[in-house]
């Protein structure tokens, strides 16, 4: 198939998925389009027991369709601009301790204790997974994904406050387990052996140079906004910098979805200020729907690529192993990530409850299981990451809306302290 035709399959299919979903389902678009792309699957791989082939020629058809390049070089870019053009940067500066510290030490934290956990529930249930790439699953499947976090909090009606301190976390922490996951995965292929120092200049480049890069590509697109006032070209300019800045990230080795954030925020909380009432509108208006078109995209094809994945007894137990193990890991690192940031004073529970179980993962995680090499266990590792974003999207999502208003009925508005709690 050309990539023509691979276009538009997908986008035939996935409108086809949202009307599904609008008329019988009623859930949220995304996780509408991931729902019903999961059922379509099941029912294909169901219609392969009495139409011997069909399953095969359906696999033929996703196999096509390159889901990490789709993710980290079309959707990711756009995606990551967005949120960060609609983030308030005032409501998440007193929250930057926390935020960096969940972001980068709650990272890796969940990656050690998810490798070993995972190691050891795969081997009581007699599936070998060699250490090494379970280490590089906790990499891959730790970070949350920021899609997935702002799509659901937006629909859940959740409070400002909240919104900013649960999505600040998300939109930071891809960088650090990007870096996470490739060093790991060099160590385990044993392409590479850095050394301590080695991998600290590697995660303070990929990391630094992220922010700063970002932070020079938003600056530059801010001027060049400030100086005219047509809304075509300052719409173009910010495509520009999204998928520019990606580019150039890479070029470079540092943080791709680092630039593209902070090259938003900076666009998102400094250009409005020059933009007269109409680009404004019209600016913010093209974000807003290509973010909405582009989710349903990528939540569609998460619930199509289902049919690329080996039914076994083996799968499934790594999926329903890796669940609780992904839960438990996250409640240990935002437990301990919050204390470091409170100086050592233990946080709410609620606290706690709200951010473990809005740790949504999403497309990002599946791209990088997908991206991972032919080795014994891969297959098995492939689920449990579709299974833990299964679970986080049908499950976390769907419940999450009622776990803040709960707590926020409790008075409890403020869910991730200052990096100065009052006494």
């Amino acid at each position: 198939m050309t990539l023509f035709e691979i276009s538009a399959l997908v986008l035939t299919v996935v409108a086809i998925f949202g009307y599904i979903n609008h008329r019988v389902l009623k859930l949220p678009d995304t996780l509408g389009n991931t729902a019903v792309g999961l059922l379509a699957s099941l029912v294909f791989i169901g219609a392969g027991s009495a139409m011997p082939g069909f399953t095969q020629h359906a696999r033929a058809v996703v196999d096509h369709i390159d889901f990490s390049e789709v993710v980290f070089h079309g959707l990711l870019p756009l995606l990551l601009f967005a949120s960060g053009l609609h983030v308030d940067f005032a409501s998440l500066r007193s929250r930057l301790v926390p935020v960096f510290v969940l972001a980068t030490i709650g990272v890796l934290i969940s990656s050690v204790v998810v490798g070993y956990a995972l190691h050891f529930g795969l081997a009581l249930a007699g599936v070998d997974v060699p250490l090494p790439y379970c280490f590089v699953f906790g990499a891959l499947i730790s970070p949350t994904d920021p899609i997935a976090v702002i799509g659901v909090l937006k629909k859940a009606g959740a409070p400002q406050a909240v919104e900013s301190k649960i999505m600040g976390e998300s939109l930071f922490n891809d960088g650090t387990g990007v870096v996470a996951f490739l060093v790991l995965l060099g160590l385990a292929t044993g392409a590479a052996t850095p050394t301590p120092l080695g991998l600290a200049k590697m995660l303070g480049m990929e990391i630094l140079g992220g922010l700063a890069t970002g932070a020079a590509v938003g600056l530059v697109a801010l001027l060049l906004v400030r100086d005219i006032d047509s809304y075509p070209v300052e719409i173009i300019t910010t495509l520009a910098a999204a998928i520019g800045g990606f580019a150039l990230a890479e070029r470079l080795h540092v943080s791709g979805p680092l630039v593209v954030v902070v090259a938003g925020l900076v666009v998102g909380n400094r250009g409005v200020k020059s933009m007269s009432d109409t680009t404004r509108e019209h600016l913010f208006s093209f974000w807003e729907l290509l973010d909405e078109i582009l989710n349903l995209v990528l939540f569609g094809l998460i619930g199509m690529m289902i049919l690329a994945l080996s039914f076994g007894l083996e799968n499934f137990l790594a999926a329903l192993i890796a669940i609780p193990v992904v839960l438990f890991a996250r409640w240990m690192s935002v437990a301990i990530s919050l204390a470091l940031s409170r100086k050592g004073r233990r946080a709410e529970a609620e606290t706690v409850s709200v951010l473990t179980w809005g740790g949504l993962r999403g497309g990002i995680s599946i791209a990088l299981a997908l991206s991972l090499p032919q080795f014994e266990g891969r297959s098995e590792l492939v689920s449990a990451a579709y299974g833990v974003v299964l679970f986080s999207l049908l499950v976390q999502a769907t419940t999450l809306g009622r776990l803040v208003r709960h707590f926020a009925h409790k008075q409890q508005p403020d869910l991730l302290p200052a990096t100065e709690p009052s006494a």
